[in-house]
């Protein structure tokens, strides 16, 4: 009797293990998935946001740039009507693509930078692929930084604006050590893990799950939630860094940014924007906004 009961419990074990990976694998599926906007459909969300009507006059060029493995970014240079030999590489937040990008565009024209958009992997004009919340997207915006460095040889002033993903992507990249003299980050998350554990329990799904799940990416895709740490390339940086996040962001919660200012070894400011949500603070406050970009660029650049 005794054995036929550690039967049936083994095998009640074994199954809700397996249902547990089951679970797990699903989760890590759905997690990394993209289900990115179409530039048509971008596109329209901008005309029906703000003013994008000098983006069609500008003067533009596109170009792509291998990443490390052999993958292909798409990207675009707009030019500065007033030519310039400073440049600001801008990198746009999870579903979106490049044109998701010009709600900052047009304040870098102003402060005099050229502009270099491009669409992060799997994402816009890019062959499809699963997401890896700054793993790989910081290594390919590394890529991108050189290979600007080299089209651009005249370049004096090379730095980063990020919006959410993109935002996490700008601060990952710093663990390469990029040739650049400044980074904003806009709404970035320090760590995806706590992002997805926050979903979970909203779903009533216990919170256990997330290390199931990221346990299963890792067997999937090659990389844990435990790799989406952009908040471990701080340690060492010496890059100034502007931190700026909706007060109000329900989503990627501010205290992402604030970890990340109190990790850096450089640096840095944080302002967050009063009555603004997850990735609409240059858009509910646009004078405030670019007040906190131009002077943080003022005594970042000082002399450049």
């Amino acid at each position: 009797m005794k054995r036929g009961i550690r039967i049936i419990l083994i095998v009640v074990f074994l199954v809700l293990l397996l249902l547990i990976l089951a679970a797990g694998f699903y989760m890590a599926s759905v997690s990394l998935r993209i289900q990115p906007q179409t530039l048509d459909e971008a596109w329209a969300w901008q005309k029906e946001h703000y003013d994008v009507s000098w983006y069609e006059a500008l003067r533009k060029e596109d170009f792509t740039v291998k990443s490390y493995d052999g993958y292909v970014l798409h990207a675009e240079r707009l030019f500065n009507p007033v030519p310039s030999d400073r440049f600001v590489l801008i990198s746009h937040g999870y579903t979106d693509n490049h044109l998701g990008s010009l709600k900052y565009t047009k304040m870098y024209l102003d402060l005099g930078f050229e502009v270099i958009l491009y669409d992060l992997r799997g994402h816009g004009e890019n062959e499809k692929t699963f997401c890896s919340y700054s793993f790989r997207e910081g290594r390919d915006l590394d890529c991108m930084i050189r290979a600007c460095r080299e089209r651009f040889p005249d370049t004096q002033v090379f730095g980063l604006h990020g919006e959410s993903l993109g935002a996490a992507s700008s601060i990952a990249c710093l663990r390469y050590k990029p040739d650049i003299n400044f980074v904003v980050s806009d709404c970035g998350f320090s760590d995806i893990t706590p992002i997805f554990q926050s979903g979970l329990t909203a779903m009533h799904i216990p919170g256990f799950m997330v290390h199931v799940a990221s346990f299963c990416a890792k067997v999937m895709y090659g990389c844990s939630y435990s790799d989406m740490r952009p908040i471990e390339s701080l340690k060492d940086n010496t890059v100034p860094i502007l931190f700026l996040h909706g007060e109000e962001d329900p989503f990627i919660l501010p205290w992402h940014s604030r970890k990340m200012q109190e990790a850096t070894a450089g640096y840095s400011e944080l302002y967050l924007i009063p009555g603004a949500v997850h990735a609409f603070s240059v858009l509910h406050a646009p004078d405030v906004y670019k007040e906190h970009v131009s002077g943080f660029l003022e005594k970042v650049l000082a002399g450049r």
